[in-house]
């Protein structure tokens, strides 16, 4: 592992330990030549997955980059840092484990909106408000009328449970 400041190769490891529910292992680095000290994270990675584009342009999965969306979406909402990495993870492992090594970006992006719709609705418009590059109100106004619509489709069953 290179140290991230002086680009050197001599590091050590003095510390693992596992994180995610035992899905990753964090280690704390030293590098030999400049001291200086840093945090590395190792996952198991099923398989390699491409994403195809909108465009038609292929491009290496980064985990990185989905979790800076779903972060971006949930920013200033009531979920803890851990249910997003869970969430993060789960997406990922959904990818990797689907036998395709390639992905469009779409399909990624069903994906998150569907998790996000059961995580947290505030968050779910946000990202589908990018997503589905909304231009007006009225953008707004259907996937509003989505999450009404499913919060009305549940509220007869829970009445007629009351009524038992």
């Amino acid at each position: 592992m290179r140290c991230p400041y002086c680009n050197g190769e001599n590091t050590q490891v003095k510390d693992s330990r596992p994180t995610e529910e035992d899905t990753a292992i964090r280690r704390r680095r030293v590098c030999e030549d400049c001291s200086g000290r840093f945090t590395t994270f190792e996952r198991v990675q099923l398989r390699d997955v491409t994403v195809i584009k909108r465009s038609g342009r292929r491009v290496p999965f980064d985990r990185e980059k989905l979790l800076r969306s779903v972060t971006i979406a949930l920013r200033k909402r009531p979920v803890q840092p851990e249910r997003i990495e869970r969430l993060v993870s789960d997406l990922v492992r959904q990818l990797e484990s689907s036998g395709e090594s390639d992905v469009t970006s779409s399909a990624i992006g069903e994906l998150v909106m569907d998790a996000l719709k059961e995580l947290d609705p505030v968050a779910y418009v946000r990202f589908a408000s990018v997503y589905r590059d909304f231009r007006e109100a009225a953008d707004f106004q259907e996937v509003l009328g989505e999450i009404a619509g499913a919060a009305q489709a549940m509220k007869p069953r829970e009445d007629k449970a009351e009524e038992k």
